[in-house]
């Protein structure tokens, strides 16, 4: 058994190669193998968002407070809210984060498949995100 203590592990920054904008990552949950699932509490002020990417098992978003967009390959962008669940299924390109106005904080969990639980691709540009 492992307790991991609230504000035992630090905060992170979200790096510039995989989001735009002010992003902060809390680690909720990263067991040793054989166990594959990962969570974060991930917060993306108004205008931040995610890289294009894909995730090789899928992945569940859990919107904990404020307003965002997600938005997958092909299809409209679609607004989420707090109590919103999504998920993306295994290989589906999509990005997600804040409105342009509005911050946004989602549980993201994943499962990792040969040590990775993402396949980042490029960045969301600012006409593709809306602005």
């Amino acid at each position: 058994m492992e307790i991991k203590r609230s504000g035992s592990q630090p905060s992170g920054k979200g790096p510039a190669e995989y989001f735009t904008g002010t992003v902060r990552i809390d680690p909720l949950f990263s067991p040793p193998d054989p166990a594959r699932v990962a969570m974060a509490l991930v917060t993306f002020e108004p205008g931040a968002r995610t890289a294009w990417h894909t995730h090789p098992l899928g992945q569940t978003l859990i919107v904990t407070a404020g307003a965002g967009w997600v938005q997958r390959e092909g299809g409209p962008i679609e607004d989420i809210r707090q109590g919103d669940i999504v998920w993306f299924a295994a290989g589906e390109k999509h990005w997600h984060g804040a409105t342009a106005t509005t911050a946004m904080s989602h549980i993201a969990i994943q499962e990792k498949l040969n040590g990775s639980p993402v396949d980042w691709l490029e960045q969301v540009t600012d006409e593709q995100y809306g602005i």
